[in-house]
């Protein structure tokens, strides 16, 4: 059974009522993204939504690296109820928004500097009898090409998409976010260990075609120790860094 908690240097994350638990590639996408949001790497980011919000982890890394108004929205009532528990024992609840409904229906004030999500994976594969789970993994909700299209329509024209997927779903999502005019600036491939296959793709996209867009690879451990790039990047985050 897992923990019904998780615990982060500066925040606590419950998820007894979430289908998706906290997870170690979660926590590098929100990491990795958080950098580039810290270091200035994609402009003033004032403004922020996460699709498909879950615990709540991946803005509440955010929150604690900038200075940003973050949204998230989240269909499961239980799920919203544990996102919002989460975000008011924080140090930044009054910059956490949570709504309670669908993106495609979503029509918020103002549009947005950055705008990311850990999608549903497992589109046309096998479910299980978790009716819960079933909606966070799978993709019936919420397809690739609508979560591309309301990235499209949320973002500001000099805003930033970022998405954690399926490493097999790669190469087909750059070319549907293309076909969206989101052009990829950054790719960053995720292996557990260097005698594994990537598992996990985190991908950057701007309005704005680049030349020669970024590409490296990150390895979460080799033997019984975090690598040298997971754990710059988490050290702020994880208990144990």
């Amino acid at each position: 059974m897992a923990n019904t908690y998780f615990g982060f240097k500066e925040f606590m994350v419950y998820q007894e009522h979430c289908a998706m638990k906290v997870c170690t590639d979660a926590c590098l996408f929100g990491a990795w993204l958080a950098d580039k949001v810290q270091t200035g790497a994609l402009g003033e980011i004032k403004s922020a939504l996460d699709i498909g919000l879950g615990t709540g982890v991946l803005s509440l890394m955010l929150a604690q690296k900038c200075d940003a108004v973050i949204d998230g929205v989240e269909i499961d009532e239980l799920t919203i109820r544990q996102a919002l528990s989460n975000f008011r024992t924080s140090p930044w609840e009054k910059r956490l928004n949570v709504f309670h409904q669908t993106i495609q229906r979503f029509m918020p004030a103002q549009s947005y500097n950055l705008v990311f999500s850990n999608p549903p994976f497992f589109e046309q594969h096998l479910k299980s009898s978790d009716s819960k789970r079933n909606l966070a993994l799978h993709s019936e909700e919420l397809k690739l090409d609508e979560l591309v299209t309301s990235a499209d329509r949320l973002l500001k024209p000099t805003g930033h998409f970022a998405v954690l997927l399926s490493y097999a779903k790669t190469a087909a999502f750059i070319r549907m976010a293309g076909d969206h005019g989101l052009f990829l600036h950054d790719s960053v491939t995720v292996k557990q260990t260097p005698a594994h296959q990537p598992f996990r793709s985190m991908l950057l996209f701007g309005k704005t075609q680049v030349s020669a867009p970024g590409s490296t690879t990150i390895i979460i451990k080799e033997g019984d120790e975090y690598t040298a790039p997971f754990a710059t990047l988490l050290e702020d985050y994880y208990i144990n860094l």
